[in-house]
């Protein structure tokens, strides 16, 4: 899992930050992304693809990595930018803004992927990256960890439509509670299984994007 990571360290990048995404393919709530510099390289034992980790695994290694590595950052972008930019440059955003809330300045980043955000030191792009590269893996878990917390407060406020359990994505339950009652105000309403309802929206709110 380290030979790519460890081969750009070797070329001089020490304060690498990996970087990676969470609910970029979901119907509502925000993109997440997280950037994560690990101390003098060393990977977390466990950490992987946060998809392969239980949701209580990915609780405790996300504790486990917010004391043991560099530097965490994380940046979110909610719907109403994601509607009005598309979801791959909100994604993009997300991924600078996690960049920027670094604590300590990278030299280079690793991301998850072909798409490459608009930051200030080299972008290193690797497909699979988050099953290939330590700092990816530990940035995918936060990512995940965090989007699925704001979720779970979504739940709070639109119980209705079961956002604690598929965090947003396009189930079965979530396509038939849209179905039941309309959209709420964090749906993407862009998104083609979205787009598609016709039914009365609740009230909106404002959100900060």
């Amino acid at each position: 899992m380290r030979g790519i990571e460890r081969a750009i360290r070797r070329k001089g990048f020490l304060r690498l930050a990996g970087v990676d995404e969470a609910g970029r393919g979901a119907l509502a709530g925000p993109v997440v992304a997280a950037a994560v510099i690990l101390r003098d390289g060393r990977r977390i034992v466990g950490v992987t693809d946060s998809k392969r980790l239980s949701p209580r695994r990915r609780e405790r290694l996300y504790g486990q990595i917010r004391e043991e590595v560099l530097a965490v950052g994380v940046g979110v972008v909610n719907v109403s930018t994601i509607e009005a930019r598309n979801i791959l440059q909100a994604t993009l955003l997300a991924m600078e803004r996690a960049v920027v809330d670094l604590q300590v300045s990278p030299d280079g980043v690793i991301v998850d992927g072909l798409a490459v955000p608009n930051v200030d030191v080299p972008v290193f792009p690797v497909v699979r990256g988050d099953l290939e590269c330590p700092s990816v893996a530990a940035a995918s878990i936060v990512a995940k960890v965090t989007r699925d917390r704001i979720m779970a407060d979504y739940h709070a406020r639109y119980p209705a439509y079961g956002f604690d359990r598929h965090k947003g994505y396009g189930t079965d339950a979530h396509l038939q509670a849209i179905a039941e009652h309309g959209l709420s105000p964090i749906h993407r309403r862009t998104f083609s299984p979205v787009r598609q309802i016709r039914l009365p929206l609740v009230p909106a709110e404002r959100s900060v994007c």
